[in-house]
């Protein structure tokens, strides 16, 4: 499912302090074994770029009918646990996707799906609030750096009208150093 030049972009009309999208989560399988397609389930995605993983709630598990592959020790905000470990594909907006991610089993609070850094390191993510206007965008894979210090730095703009020096070659091509020619007036 990852391929390139796959993107998506929201915008909102206001100030996002929570960036969520639509995912759709189905058990893990490869589109390319003729197998049936499993159910693709919609949910929301809550992106975290403080969780190292993508969590998936109890509830979310069981209505996809997800079966553990193992178990995991997490660490949360109440300490460490061992969970579940799922495999599931992920459907974001605009046809991006993953498959065989392997996510944790967690307790979310409104939603049931929490987008990590091993999805969101996969690619470009890019946040802007012009004018109180959040802008989310993503793309997979990486293609090109964002670097705003770089941006911000002043261009290094040649200067098109150089003083010529007495000295230089004269700028009409003669050859003469300037004082004798076109610059003897001065």
């Amino acid at each position: 499912m990852e391929s390139a030049s796959k993107s998506f972009t929201l915008k909102s009309n206001g100030t996002l302090r929570v960036l969520k999208t639509p995912c759709g989560v189905c058990q893990a399988f490869d589109p390319l074994s003729g197998a049936q397609h499993p159910k693709v389930e919609q949910f929301t995605g809550l992106w975290d770029t403080g969780a190292t993983g993508t969590v998936i709630s109890k509830s979310c598990a069981s209505k996809l009918g997800l079966k553990p592959i193992s178990k995991a020790k997490v660490y949360h905000a109440n300490g460490e646990a061992i969970v579940n470990v799922y495999a599931i594909n992920l459907f974001l907006p605009n046809q991006v996707g993953f498959q065989f991610i392997k996510v944790t089993e967690g307790v979310l609070n409104g939603t049931d799906l929490l987008i990590g850094m091993d999805i969101i390191s996969r690619g470009d993510f890019a946040i802007t609030n012009l004018g109180g206007k959040t802008v989310f965008s993503f793309r997979v894979p990486s293609a090109g750096k964002l670097d705003f210090v770089e941006e911000s730095k002043p261009s290094q703009v040649v200067n098109k009208h150089k003083k010529i020096g007495r000295n230089d070659t004269c700028h009409c091509g003669s050859g003469k150093k300037f004082k004798h020619c076109h610059g003897r007036n001065y």
